[in-house]
């Protein structure tokens, strides 16, 4: 599992990066925007990644590897919202904004090792589609609480599928630089 919490930070670093540059760029607009439409952001990422596996055909120049890092900083501002609710104002501090998203990458890596350690990385015999179709499920279950005014009888509320949400992203992103890694030794061995 110390390789998985390895690749975990690796992964993590690549999407606070891209948050951190968006930041930079557009400040934090995402503050205005309430939890229904960051999990209908979400909604369009994950269908986006389905119709791409499921047709093989690509009409706009986004991968799917950019797709889950969109996913994973999805869940984080979602998780975000759920703390500190919507804003109106757009001044938000980048360092405190940092703080959270720190907090939360941290949240999640526990919970993905707590449960690494009870489901013995099943995931990793898992195809990226399959764990695809585990966030497109997360991300209706989500709509489905969130049309029920966030109430549930026996089940986890919003933020633990956000958690999943970007725990599942995460593996898809460990899987696809896996994958990168095994191209790039075959080619460097091939004459």
């Amino acid at each position: 599992m110390t390789k998985t919490s390895v690749q975990f930070d690796k992964v993590i670093a690549e999407c606070r990066d891209l948050f951190s540059k968006k930041m930079q760029d557009y400040g934090a607009a995402w503050r205005v925007l309430r939890p229904s439409s960051i999990t209908d952001q979400l909604y369009i990422k994950v269908n986006r990644i389905r119709t791409l596996q499921m047709t093989g055909k690509k009409m706009v120049d986004e991968s799917e590897h950019n797709e889950f890092i969109a996913i994973v900083n999805y869940a984080i501002i979602g998780l975000i919202q759920i703390e500190k609710g919507l804003s109106e104002t757009l001044n938000e501090n980048p360092k405190e904004i940092m703080k959270l998203y720190d907090h939360y990458a941290q949240e999640s890596k526990n919970l993905m090792e707590r449960k690494n350690h009870d489901y013995g990385e099943a995931w990793r015999d898992m195809r990226i589609s399959s764990i695809t179709d585990l966030i497109y499920q997360k991300v209706l279950r989500t709509k489905q609480i969130e049309d029920n005014a966030g109430s549930t009888l026996v089940s986890e509320g919003i933020d633990a599928n956000y958690f999943d949400m970007l725990n599942y992203a995460v593996f898809c992103l460990i899987k696809f630089s896996e994958e990168t890694e095994i191209q790039n030794l075959s080619q460097s061995v091939s004459p």
